[in-house]
């Protein structure tokens, strides 16, 4: 094929690239399909997407085609001494040959990656007049990136922009309108409260209980509203994670012993049963742990007073696996397929506790960045099993 075919060839796969784009509003699976279109039309071994956090002045890796682990996603680049950084610094696109020659080139995520890049082409994602991130071609598969290439990928790093806000912006109102119809129950409560609080007539006892639950909603909107912001990161791709190895079995009986006086005071009793196995896994030590806490804070919460806890690890193949069950009052089977969805609150529990019904989603969340799965087993009037399964190293 003669270069005019290849380029014509290259602006064709462009068309229909850009249909697909514009039809694709989850983050994910978008972000998906630009890296594997900008190596397609740029015929290279690889590409990859950094997104630009400006508040911190950072880049991070959001998805790549030769990232295989979850935990590579949200590794960081600095802006400086870096040719990415170079790229949203300048907003212009940028052509190495010969990345051993360029003292730009940042080799810390090769060596993390275990992927060595020789070449690169790459673009800045901007929309309008702000830069989201940089799209990268990695190592021509043969000769040496052109002009060309430059250019459509260029185009194409100009689409992807625009999707990329869409896909934000769809999914921060989707979010947003949950969150706000969410409020109303906490501010009405406030609301009513407040209002009786201003009748001097109400007994004193009367007036002690409308302060604690000013006190306690007040409390609840603020953990939402963390919560909230929370999520919002996970579900943008803007959360990042510290990447370290640790044993699962010291996290987990660290986690124990915050939660232990807890319940002590409900007269629950507490125990581990741990693997004989070191149990050593691979991620951001301390989401790992916001995770447990949620966990053993809900068996906590949803329990009887002199009911029971067992925490449980163990090796399963290639994975670790950590267990926590409770004596509580269980989950309905038609309730089980929704209980990791963001808001939900099983009906009929609000005795045990009012929660923001963000937790598990989180937990979600970060379970499976890690490679993982969370999963729930219960039976009404028995008590829940919620068992987390992660990649050992």
């Amino acid at each position: 094929m003669n270069n005019q075919s290849k380029e014509i060839e290259q602006y064709r796969k462009l068309i229909e690239i850009s249909r697909d784009l514009a039809s694709t509003l989850d983050l994910n699976i978008l972000l998906n399909k630009i890296v594997h279109a900008a190596s397609d039309i740029c015929e290279s071994e690889a590409a990859s997407i950094l997104l630009y956090d400006a508040a911190k002045n950072v880049l991070f890796f959001q998805e790549a085609t030769n990232i295989e682990k979850p935990l590579m996603k949200g590794l960081v680049v600095p802006v400086s001494d870096s040719i990415a950084g170079w790229i949203v610094q300048n907003q212009e696109p940028i052509i190495v040959n010969d990345t051993s020659k360029e003292s730009r080139h940042f080799s810390k995520i090769g060596q993390q990656t275990q992927f060595k890049t020789k070449s690169l082409l790459g673009a800045p994602l901007i929309s309008k007049t702000r830069v989201v991130g940089v799209l990268e071609a990695i190592n021509k598969k043969f000769g040496k990136f052109t002009k060309n290439d430059t250019d459509v990928l260029m185009t194409l790093s100009a689409q992807a922009a625009v999707a990329i806000e869409t896909s934000w912006l769809f999914q921060q109102s989707d979010l947003i309108s949950e969150f706000v119809h969410e409020l109303r129950t906490p501010l009405a409560s406030i609301n009513t409260a407040a209002y009786l609080l201003t009748r001097t007539s109400i007994p004193k006892d009367q007036q002690d209980q409308m302060v604690g639950i000013v006190y306690s909603e007040t409390k609840r909107l603020s953990q939402m509203a963390t919560d909230f912001l929370d999520l919002a990161r996970m579900e943008s791709g803007r959360i990042q994670f510290a990447k370290q190895r640790f044993p699962l079995n010291d996290l987990t009986e660290e986690c124990i012993e915050l939660v232990r006086s807890q319940a002590q005071d409900k007269k629950i009793n507490l125990t581990m049963s741990t693997s004989a196995d070191d149990l050593i896994i691979e991620g951001d030590r301390d989401k790992i742990k916001q995770v447990i806490l949620n966990l053993l804070s809900n068996a906590l919460k949803y329990n009887q007073p002199g009911g029971k806890i067992l925490v449980q690890t163990k090796s399963k193949g290639n994975f670790a696996e950590l267990s926590i069950t409770d004596t509580g009052p269980g989950i309905p089977q038609e309730h089980l397929n929704y209980i990791f969805n963001k808001f939900f609150r099983v009906p009929g529990l609000e005795e045990y506790a009012q929660g923001t019904g963000l937790g598990l989603s989180i937990a979600k969340h970060i379970i499976e960045s890690h490679g993982g799965i969370i999963e729930v087993e219960s039976k009404v009037n028995h008590g829940s099993t919620f068992t987390v399964t992660i990649p050992k190293v």
